[in-house]
Parts: C-alpha cells; structure tokens; sequence
C-alpha cells in the first residue's frame, strides 16, 4: 500500500501526464493542418483519399457502404489542408457524393440521400463558394417568399431542398455552398426591387443569356456585367438555363420582355455571294482546304448552344473555285463570310524560294603497265609448241599462222594495239621455226569531272532537274521462223534509260534562317572500259544519294563521298623456266594496274526572300554564261565566215527589281478593293 506522501506524487504525475498528452495532440493537429500537400491519384481508390483528407485535416468521417469509385487526381502545385479539403469535396461532388456534416462528424454518402440529411446550418452568414452540403434562411422584405418557390425551384437540384416559411416570410435553401451563394444573390436581386415587383423568368432559344443582359445593361446604364441591376430592375443572367430572370413593375418587365424577344432571334440563314481574286496562292487547292474548314466556322458561331454540329451548319454557305481566273466564289452568312476571308488573307502570300546549287566533284586516276615475252618453235616432223600469257595482248599463234599464210591483216590483228611489241623469228635447214615476241604498255589516264547543277523551287515544293541521255540498254534476245523456206528472224528488245544527272529536291525553310532539305540525287555515265568480265551490254557507273539534312542560308555542306584505291598485279610464267634467275625473265609476264577514286557531293542552298535577292541569284549566272561566250572559239570561227556568233544581251539587274518584294508581307486586297467584289455590285462591305 503507498504511503499518503507516495499517492499524492502519483496522482500529481498523473495529472501532468493527462496535461501533456492533449498539448501533443493538438501540436501533432496544429502541424498537420499547417502542413501542405500535392495530390495525385490514378484510379485510386475512393476510401484512400478520405484517409488522406483525414489524416491531413483532422476531420472524422463516417463513409456510407454505397460510396465506391476510382478517382484519379492531378496536382502539381502543393495544397494546403483547407484547400485540399476543398478539392477533396469537389472529388466528391464529380463521382455523385456529398459530405454532409454533423457536429464534429462528416458523413459522406450519395447526393440522392443527402436532402434528407441534417446540414451545416449557415443562419446569416453568406456560404462559402464549395461544394459542401449547407442549409441557409434567407430573409425576404419586399416579395412574398412563396411567390419566389415555384420561380427558383428549377434552379435547384434533385437533391436540393427549397421550401418557404409565410409566417415569417422566409426562404430556407438547402444545396451545395456554391449553389446556395448563387441563389441568395438572385433572391437580394429581385427583393430589391419592391414590394410592387414581380419576376419574370424568360428562357431564350438562340442568344445567349449573359449577352443579353450585358447589352441591356450597357444600354440602360453604360456598364457591363453579367449580372446586372438597372434603376429599379432586377436583371440576372441563369447561364444553366439559358434563361434571363427579370424583376420589376409590370410596365418595364413588359418593355424588358419585348426587347429581349428582339435580341433573341436566328442569326441570319441567308448569305451573300462574293468573288475573291488570290494573287499568289491556287484557287483550286486553297478551295478544297477552306471546304474542309467550313463546319468547324459554322460550328464555332455564337447563339447555337445546344446543337450539333449538322444542326449548325448553314446549308446556303458554298465555295467554290474559278480556275481561269484563279478567284474563289464564296457564299456565306456575313459571320462566316468573314472568317473564310480573314483565312484567305493568311494564307494568299507569296512563298519563299529557295536556290539550291549542288557540286558533284569525281576525279579518277588509273596507271597500269605490261611487260612479257613469248615464244613458239615448230618443226614439221615433231609439231609446235609456245608461250602464250592472258595479260601480254599478243596472240603469239595466229600471227605466225597470217605471217605463214601472207597475211597481212591477219597478223595486225594478233599484235595490240597499244604499247610496244617487237619480234623475230628463224627458219632452220632441218625445218624447224624459231619465234620470239617483246610486249611492253605503260598507261596513265586522269579523269576530273566537276558537274554544279542548280535549281529554284518554292518552299516546300518539290523541283526536279535532269540532265542525261537516252542509252539504248539491250533487254532480251529472241528468234522467229517465218516464211516457207524457214527464214529465221533474229530480234534484239531494248530498253532506254536516262544516264547522265537527275537531280530531285524538297526543301522547307524553318524559324530563323535554316533549311530543311530532301535531296535524291543520282549521276551516272557509260563505263568507258570495253569489256568487262561477264557483262553482255554497255555498262554505266552509277552515284546515287538520297538524305535528308539541315543547312543555313548560304552555307555549304558535304552530303557523302568516296575515296576509293585499288591496286592489282597480274604475274604469270612458264613452270621451270620461268624460275630460273635472269634466264627466265623470257618465259614471265607481269601487269600492274591501279586506279584512285575520289567522289565528294557538296550542296550549296540560298534562300531568295525578295525580288532582289533573286536578281543577284540570276545576275550571276546571267553573267557566267556571257563569259563564257565571249570566250568561246565558235565566236571567233563565226565572225571567219562574216558572221557574228549570237551572245546574251547586257542587262543591268538593278533596274529589274527596284523595290523589295519580300514574302508574305504583301497586303491581300481589302474589302472593296479591285482583288474582291460581291455579287450586288456593291464594294463587298455591305
């Protein structure tokens, strides 16, 4: 048993244990409702989030069994407790619950249950702009709040509550806080207009409320707003509805009535015809484009709320294209009739050229050299033998054979017909021949070829330029039999196809002064080797490339190359003999060929954004051409025969294009101007 002494310590730590476990809790409170959060759910479950509102608020929920949903929420700034609570009751309100409070008790349950649950009771204080369940009496002085109940009541919701008292004439409006703001503002609105005022609720058909209240208010007292009050009438635009709400005496909620009925009426169905002239773009492709565009303009038309799409296209607008005369002939309501011609004037500019120069560089350099001797003996009684080697050109046999039989062309053809060859030959008593043939070739043969083709084209348009011939390529070979004697037919089927230089280019000029370019370029000539081991037909060299790369203006860049060496030796000899040291350099022949290769593409793009700049673009290759007549030797062999050699004329450039034609900063015509006329005669503005 513990002394008095003893339990009088107990208890007082006791009490100081009871006083520090509350001052905990409310600081542990204290900080979590300071603290801040950012949500972000994805097909969370609903219970999950009311954890976390909880946890962060401090607030005690109860959750009805039918509150189930997935929720998915993204924030990316941090929210504090209260407006996390906020969004939490916007959650909430989205998936078809509310929050209803009850003391220190929340209780979250369907919104169709909620009428029928008690609410925050807000007595003469206006309710916050949330979506929590309250209850707020209003007080009405100057209209009889029973009269008020059939008008306000559409406003309500399935789940709201609205109901008057006439002891006290007053109005008792449960809903969302948001909701039961917005109908205590409509009720101070029409109470203020007397005890003699009535209201009017005037739905609308093809304008908009708030519209319509603001032009009414402007013109009653030169202000704007969505909701207006104008020198003893009340004037609220309901935009749910689409209803405009009108307090007052008879006399002007009559006058109010019929200015409204005005305002609300169709836009006008008809249209008029107008013809516009384009100055750079085709009639034919802009036309197609705008016919695309033209439901979305009609669908975008204010004063159609509520229709479809098909509901609000106009069946009188049509547009269509003249080629001939390159215009575009528009009927359309004048709305519409004016954002079809804004579109036009955006898109009728001239268009940016771009000059595109590609240098096509290949150099070749080829040596080779022969060097073999051959020999052949014969005797009539024992036959013939000799020496004969692929890489040496000399058909050793059939030149003894043509100088045997006196043939003289018979042996030009067994010798080459480049390089050195030298020979002799003897004859013995006993019939036998001796004979020896010296083949030497050295050959070196450079080739440059520097080919710049050039091309103009507009931006994003695609240019092509070839500059080949037709080659005759043999496709296929056939025979035929014809005639009673049995005549064959040979016939040779060929193909002709273009070797030379094609070249094909897209560019697309962007922000600034770079240039996307599309390029397929291919050049190719005939081989001039003459034969080629299995080949049938002419034989072509082909350079091709097809890229896609990203130039600035003026610049100059490498699109590929080739740098190519080969080297091949040829060796041949007689077995035996030919490996005897000195001797049998007579019974060997050596080749050596080498070839070098060099093949770069550059491409070299100007943009030409005025007239100037193409007149520099032309003077320049103008002039080149001039040159290179003036230096030309068919000039001077024409003027030999008294003739003068036809030439260029001087033109001095700067006077062709004096003023700047810069793209898309020429005005399109105005209304009214020679580019555009209606069909009324009159200068388009009507």
């Amino acid at each position: 048993m513990p002394t008095g002494s003893t339990a009088k310590t107990i208890i007082t730590r006791f009490r100081l244990f009871v006083l520090v476990v509350p001052l905990f809790v409310f600081a542990t409170i204290a900080s979590a409702q300071n603290a801040a959060i950012t949500p972000n759910y994805k097909n969370a479950d609903i219970g999950q989030v009311i954890e976390a509102v909880s946890a962060l608020t401090g607030k005690n929920f109860i959750v009805d069994p039918r509150v189930k949903a997935q929720v998915t929420m993204i924030s990316s700034t941090p929210l504090s407790a209260d407006a996390f609570y906020e969004a939490f009751l916007s959650i909430l309100q989205v998936y078809g619950f509310v929050a209803v409070s009850s003391g220190d008790i929340i209780k979250i349950m369907p919104d169709a249950n909620a009428r029928q649950m008690p609410a925050v009771d807000l007595p003469g204080s206006l309710p916050s702009a949330g979506d929590e369940i309250v209850t707020q009496v209003v007080q009405v002085q100057n209209v009889n709040a029973a009269q008020l109940v059939p008008i306000l009541r559409p406003l309500i919701p399935q789940y709201g509550h609205l109901a008057a008292h006439p002891d006290s004439n007053m109005l008792i409006i449960s809903d969302r806080s948001a909701n039961v703001a917005r109908m205590a503002s409509i009720i101070r609105r029409i109470d203020s207009a007397g005890g003699d005022a009535d209201v009017d609720i005037i739905p609308l058909q093809h304008a908009a409320a708030a519209e319509v209240v603001r032009i009414i208010s402007s013109l009653y007292q030169g202000n704007r707003g969505g909701d207006q009050q104008v020198a003893g009438v009340g004037l609220v635009a309901d935009e749910r509805t689409n209803s405009v709400l009108v307090s007052g005496d008879q006399g002007t909620r009559l006058r109010l009535r019929a200015l409204i009925t005005h305002l609300d009426t169709p836009l006008q169905e008809g249209g008029d015809t107008r013809v516009r002239y384009l100055r750079y773009a085709s009639a034919v492709d802009l036309a197609a484009k705008l016919n695309e565009q033209i439901t979305g303009i009609v669908a975008a038309a204010p004063g159609q709320q509520g229709q479809t799409p098909q509901q609000r296209r106009d069946d009188n607008i049509v547009l269509w294209a003249e080629e001939q005369t390159n215009a575009l002939i528009v009927t359309a309501p004048p709305k519409t009739m004016r954002s079809l011609m804004a579109i036009v004037d955006k898109l009728d500019i001239r268009r940016e050229q771009v000059a595109v120069e590609t240098i096509l560089v290949a150099m070749q350099a080829e040596k080779a050299a022969n060097l073999g001797v051959s020999w052949a003996v014969a005797n009539p009684d024992y036959g013939a033998g000799f020496t004969r080697f692929t890489n040496s050109g000399v058909d050793l046999p059939n030149l003894i054979f043509s100088l045997l039989g006196d043939s003289p062309e018979g042996a030009a053809g067994a010798i080459p017909g480049s390089g050195i060859t030298a020979g002799g030959g003897t004859i013995q008593n006993d019939g036998t021949s001796f004979a020896l043939i010296l083949n030497a070739l050295a050959s070196d043969s450079d080739t440059n070829i520097i080919s710049t083709p050039s091309i103009v084209t507009l931006d994003n348009e695609e240019a092509e330029i070839t500059v080949a011939q037709e080659v005759p390529f043999r496709t296929g070979e056939f025979t035929s039999a014809g005639g009673a004697a049995g005549v064959v037919n040979p016939f040779t089927t060929i193909q002709r196809k273009d070797v030379g230089l094609v070249l094909k280019i897209t560019p697309q000029i962007n922000e600034g002064s770079s240039i996307m370019l599309k390029i397929d370029q291919e050049a190719s000539d005939l081989s001039r080797s003459a034969q080629v081991s299995g080949a049938s037909d002419l034989i072509t060299n082909k350079r091709t490339i097809k890229t896609t790369v990203m130039v600035e203006d003026g610049g100059i860049v490498v699109l590929g190359g080739l740098i190519q060496d080969n080297i091949s030796e040829g060796y041949e000899r007689v077995p035996i003999a030919g490996d005897v040291p000195v001797i049998g350099e007579l019974f060997r022949s050596r080749s050596t060929d080498r070839t070098r290769q060099n093949l770069m593409i550059f491409i070299h793009p100007t943009i030409i954004r005025s007239g100037q700049d193409y007149a520099r673009a032309t003077e320049a290759k103008y002039n080149y051409i001039r040159d290179a007549q003036d230096k030309s030797k068919l000039k001077e062999v024409g003027r030999m025969k008294g003739y003068e050699a036809l030439e260029l004329p001087e033109v001095d450039f700067s006077e062709i294009y004096s003023e700047p034609l810069t793209p898309g900063l020429v005005p399109a015509p105005a209304e009214g101007d020679e580019g555009e006329t209606s069909s009324d005669g009159t200068d388009g503005n009507q």
